[in-house]
């Protein structure tokens, strides 16, 4: 059981260091959430940068509360991968839902870590 929990606690970033700034996706925070398993975070950033795409997919037609819930869906996958800038820009969203500042910033946050994600898996 000690196992199934692991897998969904946040990882202590007292414990793993400092998050990474420099990357779009944190690779410790990843690997943590991973246990290191390299072909099952291959899958989980396959997996994020399509949910990822259909949410931006999503967001072009959103408005108002519906945008927020796509954001907060995006938030919520982004933070699993440790994609942090995604998050940053997904809660800017979800909380101001009307800003067109905030979508092109999660736009651009989004296909910087599918670039990075496509670099990794060549």
């Amino acid at each position: 059981m000690a196992s199934a929990s692991i897998a969904f606690e946040a990882p202590s970033l007292e414990k793993h260091g400092r998050m990474s700034s420099g990357s779009p996706i944190d690779l410790v925070h990843l690997a943590v959430q991973t246990m290191g398993d390299k072909a099952l975070e291959d899958e989980i950033l396959n997996l994020f940068a399509r949910q990822a795409r259909a949410a931006l997919h999503d967001m072009a037609v959103a408005e108002g509360k519906a945008l927020s819930d796509v954001a907060h869906r995006l938030k919520s996958a982004a933070s699993a991968v440790g994609a942090f800038r995604v998050v940053k820009h997904a809660e800017a969203l979800e909380a101001n839902p009307s800003d067109a500042g905030h979508l092109a910033s999660i736009s651009a946050a989004v296909v910087e870590a599918e670039n990075f994600i496509l670099k990794l898996m060549r």
